[in-house]
């Protein structure tokens, strides 16, 4: 099992879901470029350009350590990087879990993204002036859980731990991506955990990757917020492990 944290985040994000696991599974963790003990040296704007410079790396992890048969599971922005790799190797991976994800942040004519171009631009104008501010006003917002504000106090103590300048190109690569298109072209099984009352992927963004992700299964989550592999941990692991049990779900569409 390959996890991937969110943006802002770090593997110590999965703390509370690997246990589960561990005992069946071999347990791949990793931090992006430029978050948790990773290399920040290693930074290339133009590589991370792009969500498929992360999704590079995903598949060099994979080839270093000679992983098959993965079991991915991404977390927000890390949801599309897995597909994104999953779609140039398909051999390489057996189910994908993605919680809290989002092709497009943005909404498009009919389509809902949850935000309008200027709600992002604002967001991004203000991260681009004041990364702590952003941070402390953002991260109580995207856990959604205002009756433990402790986990909102962690989130905001991960992103002010993420360098800067790579948090500010980063949130630009994912608030303004766009994978719409590559949804279709997923062959591996996939699970959406969708949150309730999810303020950065609403429950519509998430129907609409169900509708559009071929063999997908969509659980609606009595978790609040963006962050059940926190918030809610036990309610995430039978999801999964639902999901991991369903034979329906060992093949990929073909």
């Amino acid at each position: 099992m390959l996890f991937a944290h969110g943006y802002g985040c770090d593997q110590n994000m999965w703390r509370f879901i690997t246990p589960a696991f561990e005992a069946r599974y071999r347990i791949v963790l990793f931090d992006h470029v430029g978050h948790g003990q990773s290399d920040a040296a290693s930074f290339d704007r133009v590589r991370y350009g792009a969500l498929d410079g992360y999704a590079d790396d995903v598949l060099a992890i994979c080839r270093e350590l000679d992983l098959k048969d993965v079991i991915f599971v991404g977390h927000s922005v890390s949801a599309m990087i897995g597909l994104l790799a999953a779609i140039r190797e398909p051999e390489r991976f057996d189910r994908l879990v993605l919680i809290g994800p989002s092709p497009r942040y943005i909404n498009d004519g009919e389509y809902v993204g949850g935000f309008k171009q200027e709600d992002i631009e604002g967001l991004l104008d203000f991260l681009d002036s004041n990364h702590l501010g952003w941070s402390s006003t953002m991260a109580p917002v995207i856990m959604g859980t205002p009756d433990r504000p402790e986990l909102g106090e962690e989130l905001t103590n991960s992103f002010c731990r993420t360098d800067p300048e790579i948090a500010k190109h980063f949130a630009r690569v994912t608030f303004l991506s766009d994978n719409r298109t590559d949804l279709p072209k997923v062959r591996t099984k996939a699970l959406i955990l969708q949150c309730s009352q999810d303020a950065i992927a609403p429950e519509a963004v998430g129907r609409y990757i169900h509708q559009n992700l071929p063999g997908s299964q969509f659980v609606l989550m009595r978790a609040t917020g963006h962050c059940p592999n926190l918030s809610a941990p036990e309610e995430t692991i039978a999801a999964m492990e639902a999901f991991l049990r369903d034979p329906a779900s060992t093949k990929a569409v073909a």
